[in-house]
């Protein structure tokens, strides 16, 4: 159990060099409004970049009670890359399974990882608080980044042409000690649903409120319930509702209880309520303790445009669904990533400004498939009408013995990174290859190993532009491996990263490449990968184009079209039906 009570944290506020009256002006690059997951995740990214940050909150704690408790493999895998992804699978409670139940028989089940060789599991469950509390040690460990406590937003301006050098941002900052305004090249507003950036921006977002209440609970008690996911429809404990339990850390539960449209937001918070509702599903004799409760109404929404000039909107500040698919946090953790190598370059002089815009439309895209899979979600879970309900009820009852039906049971479609495939930041295919590892797909894990310590492949890549060969370097000849290492010295550099089946090439201690050894040969079956197979890898670990054989201009070619440097004007992503 950890010594330190993230929920009752609180940090001081301190005055800022602005707040001096002989300090000059300074325009920062990037100021992060919120110091949320999303905050904090982009700033992280960024700082490891080298891009000093500003981070701005209203308020001196972090979150408290478990809120986002759900956190998928891919965002597991950019925790690992920010630094603090071996505490949070550490601390966190492991998943994989599902059970679905209709009243108090077992429809079917589920596991989301049935395949081994990856490093991080389909999910842990671990509360907020924690998530924050890890970001922010990690923060504080980076000299680049500032975060600035009791530093409320209030005002907002806009100066220069957007996209030019000259372009930039004030805002005006309300503290203990008074007002002060501070300059950015570029603002992120991840500062949540109720974004007071969007606010002063005058835009909003739009989509679809959904009719009905459910309650949190969290319950401290010790439980013979296994790790998994259950999610009852119609049980007998609460009937003609459903019922969501889930395991956290510090034997704490959760469990989320369908209430219905009418039923009184505030009184059913109160413990009378609450514990006769927990007791039902436990049992009358069962020992526990209320930690957090909460009831809460959601939507389905987003903005219609996550940039607007020199201000980029994440996580929930831009987009929001139900919490059935654990597709909020994991979505905006996946913003941050997308964003920060963007920025980064584009600060460095690297990219062009246009290279933002497919920020915003690779995200858009991934935030429009999330909404329909959310949507789909509740209105499974919820029904609104005689015949949806006949239509679920006749699923779940057929779902027992066929297949079929199976695939029709919607509990929440669960969190998994949106494929890129019309990004402009892809390079066509000219080779025919099998496999889901088509451009703007997110790369997937393997075992490897060099120099006889075992090893993955998703360390391997990120953070940079990786050219990804499967084969040894003594496999190519002289040219094209001279034209592949003079990528790694150019100003946006490629780094060539060898994956190879012969187990001596990835044990020679004088080689100079990073070669690794396929141990069970998956990351060549995962890839489709033939001897002399190569992929570009974006920072953010997407493929951007793929290839039977290296070839040096090709790649940088594709590099040049993933900065933004060639690619045509961009247009919104289509998001399929």
């Amino acid at each position: 159990m950890s010594s330190i009570d993230y929920q009752r944290l609180t940090f001081e506020y301190q005055a800022c060099a602005e707040q001096a009256a002989h300090t000059d002006p300074v325009t920062h690059p990037v100021i992060v409004v919120g110091a949320g997951p999303i905050g904090l995740a982009t700033a992280i990214d960024l700082a490891q970049q080298g891009v000093s940050v500003i981070v701005l909150d209203d308020d001196c704690t972090l979150s408290t009670g478990s809120r986002a408790i759900c956190f998928a493999k891919r965002t597991l895998d950019i925790f690992d890359r920010l630094g603090c992804g071996e505490r949070m699978v550490e601390k966190g409670v492991r998943w994989n399974v599902g059970r679905v139940f209709l009243r108090d028989q077992e429809v079917y089940n589920f596991d989301l990882l049935p395949e081994a060789g990856h490093h991080r599991p389909a999910f842990i469950n671990l509360q907020q608080y924690y998530v924050e509390g890890y970001l922010f040690e990690r923060a504080r460990e980076l000299p680049n980044i500032e975060i600035r406590w009791k530093n409320k937003v209030v005002g907002l301006t806009q100066q220069g042409t957007p996209g030019s050098a000259d372009a930039s941002v004030t805002l005006t900052v309300e503290t203990p000690d008074g007002e002060y305004q501070t300059t950015a090249r570029y603002v992120v507003a991840a500062d949540g649903s109720r974004s007071p950036v969007r606010k002063l921006i005058g835009v909003d977002s739009h989509g679809r409120t959904f009719k009905d209440r459910f309650l949190i609970a969290d319950v401290k008690m010790t439980a013979d319930f296994p790790a998994e996911r259950w999610f009852w429809f119609d049980p007998p404990f609460h009937p003609n509702q459903s019922v969501l339990l889930h395991r956290q850390p510090d034997d704490v539960w959760r469990i989320d209880f369908q209430l219905g449209w009418d039923a009184d937001p505030v009184a059913e918070k109160a413990p009378e309520r609450v514990i006769p509702r927990v007791q039902a599903l436990l049992g009358p004799d069962a020992k526990f303790t209320l930690e957090w409760v909460s009831v809460y109404t959601f939507s389905c929404l987003r903005m219609d445009d996550f940039r607007h000039g020199h201000v980029l909107f994440a996580g929930d500040s831009a987009h929001g669904v139900s919490p059935f698919g654990a597709r909020g946090a994991n979505s905006g953790v996946q913003d941050a990533e997308n964003l920060a190598w963007k920025l980064a370059l584009v600060l460095g002089g690297h990219a062009p400004d246009r290279l933002l815009d497919t920020y915003a439309r690779e995200r858009e895209y991934a935030a429009d498939e999330n909404i329909r899979n959310s949507t789909r979600s509740t209105d499974f879970i919820t029904p609104k009408s005689p015949v949806s309900r006949v239509f679920r009820d006749a699923v779940l009852t057929l779902a027992r013995d066929h297949a079929f039906a199976r695939q029709l049971v919607n509990s929440g479609r669960l969190s998994v990174p949106a494929v890129l495939h019309e990004s402009t930041l892809n390079t066509a295919e000219t080779d025919t290859f099998a496999g889901r590892m088509t451009p703007g797909a997110a790369c997937v894990d393997a075992p490897l190993a060099r120099h006889g310590q075992a090893g993955w492949l998703l360390p391997r890549l990120g953070g940079r532009f990786v050219a990804l060969v499967f084969g040894a370097p003594s496999s190519l000849d002289a040219a094209s491996l001279a034209a592949l290492e003079a990528l790694s010295g150019d100003s946006v550099p490629v780094m060539p990263v060898f994956v190879t089946p012969d187990l001596e090439a990835a044990c020679d201690t004088h080689d100079v490449h990073s070669i690794w050894h396929d141990t069970q040969g998956l990351a060549a079956q995962r890839y489709d990968a033939a001897p002399g197979t190569v992929y570009l890898i974006r920072p953010d670990q997407h493929v951007c184009a793929r290839w039977r054989s290296v070839d040096a201009t090709a790649i940088a070619a594709a590099r040049e079209r993933a900065l933004g440097r060639t690619a045509p004007e961009v247009a919104p992503l289509q998001c399929a039906a």
